[in-house]
């Protein structure tokens, strides 16, 4: 291994930054290696005891089980109108740049290999002096660079963000092709690999699409709608992999089924229970809920008769002023970030890292 830092950036966000950095850490670890990790600018951050820490962060002290220092894992932080104050006061680049400098030697000081997580895309942060391209040079880094499945575009938006990377003269390690239907992958590597080649590229690995990444969970689906929730909060870490409406409930739905969302007006909440209570009883040795979760939308009130079987399955009951149609289109659209409330997305992460990435090769680089 020539280099001491790795830095993962992508095309943009939710394209896979933080899964690919979770999988190379915890399969580094897994080598024995003595890995580090910093979140070098933040947007989105929590406050502790008075101190801003981006939310990555914290799951990667979970992980790692380090003590979480914001000045060394979580450095900078562009929070709410960051951008005015450094353009009304410039001189602040200075500081920032220098804090980054001495998160890097503080990390390069404990550990033999460091990863960086960027931030959006590759110009992001800029109007401060640390566009990923700019932070990637200041720490010494390789990058590794995340880009979703495809072959045109992808090459399209790979070429635009490795721009600024060339540009600063930063040296890429290669590059992760993520979320690519399994179908696709043969094609995908053939036409990729054939261009990567021809452009003294790395191919270091194709991730398929995997639908439980996809998954939100109940406490993500209660702050898209605005949601009250009635029952059992203590489950709202629960896995949605599917929505159901209360009037179209099907026998093959609750059959095949797992981890459902039942989204319906409360008015018809119990009528719909019903229906479900009854279907689930034909299946042979059914002892569970197909549910992980109820939606109750509209003004109108819960019938009590329907607090009986979510009391007794622990279902996560939210109440929310929406319409039905409302609710399930706010649902859809939300979008899904692995966190330390998803455990079985961070299993499979890692999974998938070792699964689909030459680790060993990349480390001999």
């Amino acid at each position: 291994m020539k280099y001491k830092s790795i830095y993962v950036a992508a095309s943009g966000q939710h394209v896979g930054k933080t899964t690919t950095t979770l999988g190379l850490i915890a399969n580094f670890l897994k080598k024995g290696l003595n890995v580090g990790y910093c979140k070098p600018v933040g947007q989105k951050f929590l406050d502790i005891e008075k101190l801003r820490v981006d939310k990555d962060t914290l799951l990667f002290a979970d992980l790692i089980n380090f003590n979480m220092i914001p000045e060394i894992h979580s450095p900078i932080i562009l929070g709410k109108g960051a951008t005015e104050t450094i353009i009304d006061n410039p001189e602040l680049k200075d500081q920032i740049i220098q804090e980054l400098k001495d998160a890097k030697k503080e990390l390069e000081k404990n550990h033999e290999l460091v990863v960086y997580e960027g931030t959006g895309h590759t110009g992001v942060g800029s109007i401060a002096g640390v566009s990923n391209a700019k932070v990637a040079k200041l720490v010494d880094a390789h990058v590794i660079m995340v880009i979703p499945g495809g072959i045109g575009s992808t090459i399209d938006k790979l070429n635009m963000c490795l721009s600024l990377f060339r540009e600063e003269n930063v040296p890429v390690l290669g590059v992760i092709v993520n979320k690519v239907l399994p179908d696709k992958i043969p094609k995908i590597k053939h036409y990729l690999g054939k261009w990567f080649e021809s452009n003294e590229l790395e191919l270091l690995g194709i991730i398929p699409y995997d639908k439980h990444l996809a998954h939100p969970i109940m406490k993500t689906v209660c702050i898209a709608i605005n949601g009250t929730v009635l029952s059992h909060a203590e489950n709202l870490n629960n896995e949605v992999e599917d929505i159901i409406a209360g009037s179209l409930v099907r026998y093959e739905e609750l059959k095949d089924s797992k981890n459902l969302l039942l989204v319906v007006g409360a008015e018809n909440l119990h009528n719909a229970i019903r229906k479900i209570k009854l279907l689930t009883q034909d299946i042979e040795g059914e002892h569970e809920s197909p549910l992980a979760g109820i939606v109750a939308t509209g003004k109108e009130e819960i019938n009590e008769e329907a607090f009986e079987y979510v009391d007794k399955y622990k279902i996560p009951l939210v109440k929310t002023m929406l319409d039905t149609y409302g609710s399930v289109l706010k649902i859809s659209r939300i979008e899904v970030k692995i966190n330390r409330n998803t455990p079985w997305k961070v299993k499979r992460a890692i999974e998938l890292i070792e699964e689909n990435v030459d680790l060993d090769n990349l480390l001999k680089n």
